[in-house]
């Protein structure tokens, strides 16, 4: 039987080897850039086109190569940071296994131009599937330019499955600003399709993260600080007040290098304590400086996982640097979360006057009405449903009343509490500002206020959005939007169905990133359309990755969790009528956007075993 094992041929490995190292364009833009910094520069210029998949284009003005060094680098295990295995114990540099170029060349066309600094000539190479096409002596400033073109031409099967040019330039710029948030001291630029994205100056850190994201940033940010011989801990945490429920701006960096670690992300999140609400994640920017020789980079083919010789020491200091920080700045609790009042209406005596609770509004907008439509014969059944429930005229809490006069209100006693508890007459009752408590034949029904505006909101936008109505509130003078690289382009992409729902928002001409809104959608505030608009696109962003809907569902979803009516809110008789109406009026009335209940009947007859 004749022999079958053999030595596969360098072409066929290089494309197998490549499967670990480049998984899509933005996996090539990181291991350039990285190497871009290695070689020492101070700027660095990372072009791409069609989000990486024709083009990737890196130039440094670092130390450059010689004609035999440029030849070498792109044989796999040529490198120039590692010599022996006891090097791998001092590491500091971004790459070191000599992997990267070999693996780029194996599945795209590379062209690549390098001079040392005081070089008369540099040397221009192109590679083809690790094929050498042609070497020879070029003109070209010192540094290095490396053009990466159509990535995975030989390799049908990967390059049909990659994402749209909007998913895979999210990723580039998440590897861009990773990157560029590491090495503050470096001036970067990105271009994708000739058109600019970011250009960043040498700044520090709290200046290069306001530069990526925007400048709401830099009043959200808390600086860190703690140095012990073993580790030094650095960088900034977000405010809790501004706590996403998403996992969106958490980066670490052990020694200037990018990971991802849940036991220290748990050590971060922990120092918040009760502080984040529930859910919610702080954004991080955090530096850990540690001696080479205590931590393994070695582990990953992306080296985005980093071993500790003793997590558990790493995690107490990390923890109480947070924790330091955060007591600094004074950001504890103002309440007791452990006593929850009951109702919030107060007891009164019988001679005492008590001021009614308002709450400023327009007078001439009712954030409720729409334009009546013809009723589906869905909503025309959920309709006649919520008029069998009501209860006779003369049955409700009480007679009507004026919201300016005294009336005497009725006493409720719980057997199992000495406080005494006073309701006001009325058909319907806010308990805890979250839910909105009528009278049924029945008995109560009990309505989750903040729930079941999103049900009616996100009915009616993706109403509005079928039927292209553009029902938009102009303002006087236009409200400025900054917003990061990646959210612009998310901007970008909704834009049309965003204005559709009543936002009139343009772009600056002038200055990348920033937006003016010329109209709002009616009943929002003017002063919150910046921060309306950041958190549409970022329950947009967690919708595209948790629900994988369509944009117009995600999009009506997006509105109508940030523009309803939240807990917390004091609502008028009028409102809470208009809510109960309306949620009923739903195709899907009894269920919330994230599928909880909206409403709950409670069947008093049942309690006191009286026939029905």
């Amino acid at each position: 039987m004749p022999d079958i094992i053999h030595l596969l041929p360098d072409s066929v490995a290089n494309q197998i080897a490549a499967g670990e190292v480049i998984q899509r364009p933005a996996s090539a833009v990181k291991e350039m850039l990285e190497n871009a910094i290695d070689s020492g520069a101070d700027k660095i210029e990372l072009v791409i086109k069609d989000a990486g998949k024709t083009l990737i284009q890196i130039t440094d003005n670092g130390c450059g190569m010689s004609e035999t060094d440029a030849r070498l680098s792109f044989e796999r295990h040529a490198t120039s940071k590692i010599s022996s295995v006891q090097d791998l114990s001092s590491i500091r540099t971004m790459g070191f296994r000599g992997e990267a170029l070999a693996s780029i060349t194996a599945i795209s066309h590379v062209e690549m131009k390098t001079k040392r600094h005081g070089a008369e000539l540099g040397t221009h190479i192109i590679i083809e599937a690790s094929e050498v096409k042609s070497q020879e002596f070029c003109q070209c400033p010192p540094g290095t330019t490396i053009m990466v073109k159509n990535i995975f031409f030989n390799i049908p099967a990967r390059r049909k499955f990659l994402k749209s040019d909007n998913v895979e330039l999210r990723n580039i710029i998440e590897e861009f600003q990773r990157i560029a948030l590491a090495n503050p001291e470096i001036s970067f630029s990105l271009y994708n399709d000739r058109k600019i994205i970011f250009q960043l100056s040498p700044s520090n850190l709290k200046q290069r993260i306001v530069n990526i994201y925007n400048t709401t940033y830099n009043r959200r940010l808390i600086p860190v600080e703690e140095s012990l011989n073993i580790v030094k801990v650095n960088g900034f945490i977000g405010k809790p007040e501004f706590a996403r429920k998403q996992r969106g701006e958490q980066y670490f960096f052990v020694n200037k290098r990018f990971i991802r670690h849940p036991y220290l992300n748990h050590a971060v999140e922990n120092a918040y304590d009760e502080l984040l609400p529930e859910k919610s994640f702080p954004s991080y920017f955090l530096f850990l400086e540690i001696d080479p020789a205590i931590i393994d980079v070695n582990i990953h083919p992306t080296k985005t996982e980093i071993k500790f010789e003793d997590e558990k020491i790493i995690y107490s200091v990390l923890k109480s640097a947070v924790k330091a920080a955060l007591g600094k700045f004074s950001i504890t609790p103002a309440i007791d979360f452990d006593v929850e009042p009951l109702f919030d209406f107060p007891t009164r005596t019988k001679d005492a006057s008590t001021k009614q609770p308002t709450v400023g509004f327009n007078p001439d907008y009712n954030p409720f009405e729409k334009r009546q439509a013809p009723l589906t014969p869905r909503q025309i059944s959920n309709r006649d449903n919520w008029d069998k429930m009501i209860p006779p005229k003369d049955f409700s809490f009480g007679k009507e009343t004026d919201s300016n006069t005294d009336s005497v209100p009725k006493l409720i006693e719980d057997d199992n509490s000495d406080m005494a508890i006073q309701l006001p007459e009325s058909n319907f009752l806010q308990l805890h500002r979250k839910y909105i408590i009528t009278q049924v034949k029945s008995g109560l029904m009990i309505i989750d206020q903040q729930r079941a505006h999103e049900r009616i909101m996100y009915e009616r936008y993706l109403e509005l959005l079928s039927k292209r109505v553009t029902i938009s509130q102009q303002v006087l003078f236009g409200v400025k939007i900054s917003l990061s690289a990646g959210d612009s382009e998310l901007l970008n992409e909704i834009m049309e169905d965003l204005n559709l729902l009543g936002f009139n928002i343009k772009a600056d001409k002038n200055k990348p990133f920033q937006y003016i809104a010329e109209g709002i959608p009616a009943g929002t505030e003017i002063e919150n359309v910046p921060d309306t608009i950041d958190r549409i696109l970022h329950n947009y962003k967690q919708g595209l990755i948790e629900f994988a809907q369509s944009k117009r569902v995600n999009l009506a979803r997006s509105m109508a969790k940030n523009l309803s009516v939240k807990t917390g809110k004091v609502l008028q008789q009028a409102e809470m009528k208009t809510i109960t109406e309306e949620l009923f009026s739903c195709q899907a009335p009894e269920v919330s956007l994230d599928g909880e209940p909206t409403v709950k009947v409670i069947n008093i007859n049942k309690y006191f075993n009286h026939k029905e």
